[in-house]
């Protein structure tokens, strides 16, 4: 996946160029120098509207192995039962 940035005055001068990076992956477009919109193909965009996402499905993703996930500890530990 390649993210490309283009300023406004870039997108409004070859809106056809931005287009053709949507392909290849996101494309930030930036006002001022920040990050204002998001162009996206359809397909990508319908990936990530569809909602009926498996989680086998996003632990296949590529790079699954990369992303940190810590689980904090539960304080609510089962405790024995009192049967007095």
């Amino acid at each position: 996946m390649t993210i490309t940035t283009l300023s406004s005055r870039q997108f409004n001068q070859d809106a056809s160029k931005a287009k053709k990076a949507a392909i290849a992956g996101p494309v930030f477009i930036t006002d001022r120098g920040r990050p204002a919109h998001v162009l996206l193909s359809f397909a990508e965009y319908k990936k990530l509207t569809s909602g009926h996402t498996k989680i086998a499905d996003l632990l296949a993703m590529p790079c699954a192995g990369d992303i940190e996930f810590d689980i904090p500890r539960s304080r609510d530990l089962a405790q024995p039962a009192d049967f007095s």
